[in-house]
């Protein structure tokens, strides 16, 4: 039993400092942004991230801006009568200290009216915009239709 705490404390102390703010990160921190690549004429794409407040206030991300679509909204998924419903929300808490997933299966960005199809390999340029930190510009990496999601990255 005294092996696992020790086990237990030796990964909770490797995996804290990831998770936490570097002493010069301030305001809201985007990591592992990405998508799939779509179909040749795919209209939608899902975006995914996760979001860290460096902050000690909190922040609501309100809207999503990029040149990649006509227009970028929060959706949210649920299963309503075994039927899965994806709508539109008006914004995302990221709590003060927090931070929230924008995952597959969970609240993430749609970009719908896609003006190109998305091909592995691309970037799609964002701009997250939040009450508090304002404009934060993001990159999505773009893996192909079956893979998995890049390798845990930020960009502010």
């Amino acid at each position: 039993m005294k092996i696992l705490w020790i086990l237990a404390a030796l990964i909770a102390s490797i995996a804290a400092p990831a998770a936490a703010c570097a002493p010069n990160e301030r305001g809201i921190v985007a990591e592992s942004v990405w998508s799939k690549a779509t179909p040749r004429r795919a209209t939608t794409a899902a975006i995914y991230m996760h979001l860290r407040d460096c902050g000690t206030a909190g922040d609501r991300l309100k809207a999503i801006e990029t040149p990649a679509a006509e227009r970028a909204e929060l959706h949210s998924i649920s299963m309503e009568n075994g039927v899965m419903q994806m709508r539109p929300v008006v914004g995302a808490d990221v709590p003060a200290g927090g931070s929230i997933d924008l995952a597959p299966g969970k609240l993430h960005v749609m970009l719908i009216g896609l003006k190109h199809p998305l091909k592995e390999g691309d970037v799609v340029p964002m701009t997250l915009i939040f009450d508090n930190a304002g404009r934060v510009q993001v990159e999505s990496a773009v893996t192909g239709l079956g893979g998995p999601p890049p390798p845990y990255q930020h960009k502010h």
